[in-house]
């Protein structure tokens, strides 16, 4: 069997708080607002994979009304995704995401970014593709008023 799931998140950029991205941290003078950390990439990730798995969306797990999930690491979330899909007996076959911001520039952070969703979903890092593009200076990204990120997976049920 063969899944195929799609996400997007969107976050607003602030002054004084990290920015977080694929679980690294970006040196920039602005970060992501949120109830967790704010992680616009693994948001559209979490996303893609629940819908893959025709399993709600990240606000029906991850609630931002939820004291526990106040400055989570989305890394934990991702993990908690992860082991919902292989609990339903499925495993990562490819992931496809992109990033849009007009700064930073993220081709230096996208490797460990890669490096990470391989570790978490335990899936071969050839199979793991992120990238980042610009807005062109158009729209809320282009002003650099917020991040937004896009993920599609696709799922292959585990054998054995």
């Amino acid at each position: 069997m063969f899944r195929i799931g799609f996400g997007y998140d969107v976050h607003r950029l602030i002054e004084g708080r990290p920015l977080i991205l694929g679980g690294v941290e970006i040196p920039h003078s602005v970060g992501l607002d949120g109830h967790s950390d704010a992680d616009v990439l693994i948001h559209a990730v979490i996303d893609a994979i629940l819908g893959a798995l025709s399993a709600g969306d990240i606000g029906q797990h991850f609630p931002d009304t939820d004291p526990a999930y106040k400055g989570v690491s989305s890394l934990l979330l991702l993990k908690t995704a992860s082991d919902l899909m292989h609990d339903k007996g499925f495993q990562l076959n490819n992931l496809d995401a992109t990033i849009v911001t007009q700064e930073p520039k993220l081709a230096p952070h996208l490797n460990d970014m890669r490096e990470n969703f391989a570790e978490i979903l335990s899936g071969p890092i050839d199979r793991i593709n992120i990238k980042a593009t610009t807005s062109e200076h158009l729209g809320f990204c282009g002003k650099g008023e917020g991040m937004e990120a896009f993920a599609v997976v696709s799922l292959t049920q585990r054998s054995g």
